[in-house]
């Protein structure tokens, strides 16, 4: 294809759809995902009920940033590789048409 105008201007789409999809859906759950997994290993490693020292609370809050930065990850680049798949099938329909055209004048 000659220019690709539809597949970066749809991926620049899908990527900010991302980001805002996150901020609203994704962050919330991820902390909260991130920080039960959190506690599920300080749970096996010191065993439960947990204390308050510094290594299992180090443990959960690295996990719940883990958790988000997972979940943000998935969003943007799901929805940015959605939004170029879009502009490339756009792209691949406009630039099929224009062949054909061309074709079909140089054939007569």
């Amino acid at each position: 294809m000659k220019t690709r105008e539809m597949a970066k201007r749809g991926l620049y789409l899908g990527a900010g759809a991302g980001l805002v999809m996150f901020a609203i859906i994704g962050l919330l759950p991820g902390s909260f995902i991130g920080g039960v997994i959190g506690l599920n290993i300080a749970g096996s490693i010191f065993g439960l009920p947990l204390n308050v020292s510094l290594l299992p609370r180090l443990i959960v809050g690295a996990s719940m940033v883990l958790g988000i930065i997972v979940s943000g990850v998935i969003f943007v680049v799901g929805a940015s590789l959605l939004g170029w798949l879009a502009g490339y099938v756009v792209d691949a329909v406009r630039y099929s048409r224009t062949v054909g055209i061309d074709t079909t004048v140089k054939s007569r």
